[in-house]
């Protein structure tokens, strides 16, 4: 938002509330207005929403609508089509019936087709997600793009950078992990739900051979409310000595960097940042073998892939990587040169504001 604001687009930024806004709009230094979002299925709460976003719309009269997430996504183009909104956007981040139930696969299936028929253009931050829904016949060919090589913002790569780390942080994270002398780190980030992998990692980890030397640290908080950890998990998360769990923190990087292994065992996904930072701390990854991980980690050549929701096969990829540290270093390293060179943030921006201009130039050629 901050790069399109410097090239002398207007701005208005459109979400939940949240704590992270104040940080948001002083970081990008756009306007906010607060939508209140849910991210469950409430029919009438999502009829209010659509209806401040139509008032929203027609008030600003903006040229460009692009929406993120699927909830937001699925009323934000719905909401443009009836406000007359020329050109709508949606990224595709992610397929939430991926990870859904019988019950609610076939509605949120619905939903996705509903966001797409009403957008302009589709762009998947994956071309694993691209082939997906053009695979399903959800959407014409024609109009989905994949903006460079994948990604919906890039990576900072000035931020996620080993010689740019603050000592202080260092000394703070270390003290939150309390890692014994010699103990192997293994760091998962992201929420602590079902659907994220984190039950399957919780098992694997615990029934490994490395437990005794090792460390399991899951920075993210509990989501108990939506998608939630079985209550066993989430008693072996609290009480075991070998496993820390740490709420969020803006210092990621830090964590990362004293880390010796990543893991990643989410069920779905659509382009993960998280790999591309921990591939950008030179971190060696062990992921899921999903749509968006497989898009930057490839099996033995940048990384190792196991089959999602398999705790055996994570269990030997966990003592793989603690045996063969030199092995996967040189994957960590491999996978490092191509995410300098592919998706540093600047680069990525630079990408989107041709396509931005690409769109103004096909349906607004006035202006």
């Amino acid at each position: 938002m901050g790069f399109m604001k410097e090239q002398g687009w207007e701005v208005l930024m459109v979400s939940a509330e949240g704590k992270e806004i104040s940080q948001i709009v002083k970081k990008e230094g756009c306007r906010h207005v607060v939508v209140p979002f849910t991210r469950r299925i409430t029919p009438i709460h999502d009829l209010y929403c659509l209806w401040l976003l139509y008032k929203l719309f027609k008030k600003e009269k903006p040229d460009i609508i692009h929406s993120h997430t699927p909830k937001a996504g699925l009323l934000a183009m719905i909401a443009g089509v009836l406000a007359g909104v020329k050109i709508r956007i949606h990224t595709l981040a992610g397929l939430p019936h991926m990870a859904a139930g019988k019950n609610r696969k076939a509605l949120l299936e619905k939903a996705e087709q509903w966001t797409y028929k009403c957008a302009v253009e589709i762009w998947p931050n994956s071309f694993s997600l691209q082939k997906m829904i053009v695979d399903n016949g959800w959407v014409a060919a024609e109009k989905v793009k994949v903006i460079g090589k994948g990604s919906s913002n890039g990576i900072d790569l000035g931020k996620f950078n080993r010689k740019s780390l603050a000592e202080n942080h260092l000394v703070a994270a270390t003290m939150r992990m309390t890692p014994s002398e010699n103990e192997y780190i293994i760091l998962s980030v992201g929420r602590l739900v079902k659907d994220k992998g984190i039950e399957e990692l919780v098992e694997a980890f615990l029934q490994s051979k490395i437990v005794s030397s090792s460390k399991l640290v899951l920075l993210g908080a509990f989501e108990q409310d939506l998608n939630p950890l079985s209550d066993e998990v989430l008693r072996k998360i609290i009480d075991h000595p070998k496993i820390i769990q740490l709420d969020w923190t803006d210092h990621v990087a830090h964590y990362m960097a004293l880390a010796d292994l990543f893991v990643h065992a989410s069920h779905r996904e659509g382009f993960p940042n998280v790999l591309l930072e921990a591939a950008a701390m030179q971190v060696p990854i062990l992921c899921s073998d999903i749509p968006g991980n497989i898009d930057i980690v490839k099996n033995k050549k940048t990384g190792l892939v196991f089959p999602p929701k398999d705790v055996d096969i994570l269990r030997q990829g966990l003592e793989f990587a603690y045996v063969k540290r030199e092995f996967m270093q040189t994957l960590a390293d491999r996978l490092y040169s191509q995410v300098i060179e592919l998706y540093d943030r600047p680069k990525i921006q630079e990408l989107f504001l041709k396509e931005y201009q690409r769109l103004l130039a096909q349906y607004l050629p006035s202006q």
